[in-house]
């Protein structure tokens, strides 16, 4: 098996192990239930598959039964309050103490620094704003930010993004970005943080509602349209996305950080029963 702290889906060390064992002896579903202590033979399967939850409970037998001791099986009984959330508020906080378990012990789960750079607006928009003001102390940073944000954590965030290699500081205190584009490597617990970022991102929008009309842009439209109707509408938006990205490319130096969110929404039920 790899690394525990390279697993965020509990269901998947199980199977490993299980497929492990397998292939080195004539380990079975049944043994490995009994070992455990569940009276029923195919329960673990039917964990693995998703069609059964292990509690914090059975977490532990569970553990014992694979050998996981000490800091392995305190990982894999966090995995399980992560892997049976039931919001995205309560998965980000169990992610956050699987990285917290982790870093006590010296180590760093796979896929925490992509987590940590969507879980706020600040990381995305000091990326932007540090390189267009060369020079500029943090206190000046944060002030130009439009929403609050301390120079505590404008330092903070600037170490984050240079320890990420999103940065990097020149001898005269002027940031540069080391790619104008970013792609950060997807793991389950992404998402997550994605949707808290597009959240707070929405709640700025709304703020923004205020701003003078030459320095926004808003407008939408309400529609009534079949699911065909919707798949060409996000690959148009999909298509847009990219444009938008080839601008910001062949764009000159920043002037100013901006926020484009593109929603795109149902406001009632399929009133039609179809697909």
């Amino acid at each position: 098996m790899k690394p525990i702290t390279e697993y965020t889906d509990y269901r998947k060390v199980i199977q490993d192990f299980y497929d492990e064992k397998k292939r080195t002896s004539a380990f079975t579903w049944r043994d490995f239930a009994k070992s455990a202590g569940f009276s029923s033979p195919v329960f673990l399967k039917y964990v693995c598959e998703g069609k059964k939850n292990l509690s914090r409970t059975g977490a532990a037998s569970v553990a014992t039964a694979m050998g996981l001791a000490g800091f392995d099986s305190v990982y894999f009984q966090a995995m399980i309050a992560y892997g049976t959330a039931k919001d995205d508020e309560a998965r980000k906080t169990a992610f956050e103490e699987m990285c917290a378990i982790a870093k006590e012990h010296k180590t760093r789960i796979l896929g925490a620094n992509e987590f940590d750079y969507y879980k706020s607006w600040k990381n995305s928009v000091i990326r932007e704003l540090a390189p267009a003001m060369p020079g500029a102390k943090p206190s000046e940073m944060a002030k130009a930010c439009m929403q609050l944000i301390s120079t505590d954590d404008v330092i903070e965030t600037l170490s984050f993004l240079q320890k990420m290699g999103l940065l990097e500081k020149d001898y005269d205190d002027t940031y540069r970005q080391t790619d104008k584009a970013i792609s950060i490597n997807t793991t389950d617990a992404l998402p997550v943080a994605a949707r808290n970022l597009q959240r707070q991102m929405g709640e700025f929008a709304l703020n923004a509602i205020s701003l003078p009309l030459s320095e926004r842009d808003m407008s939408g439209i309400t529609m009534g349209i079949t699911r065909k109707g919707y798949e060409k509408i996000v690959k148009a938006l999909d298509a847009f996305r990219q444009q938008v990205a080839d601008i910001v490319a062949q764009d000159g130096e920043t002037e100013q950080v901006y926020r484009l969110n593109l929603q795109f929404f149902p406001l009632t039920e399929n009133v039609r029963g179809g697909n």
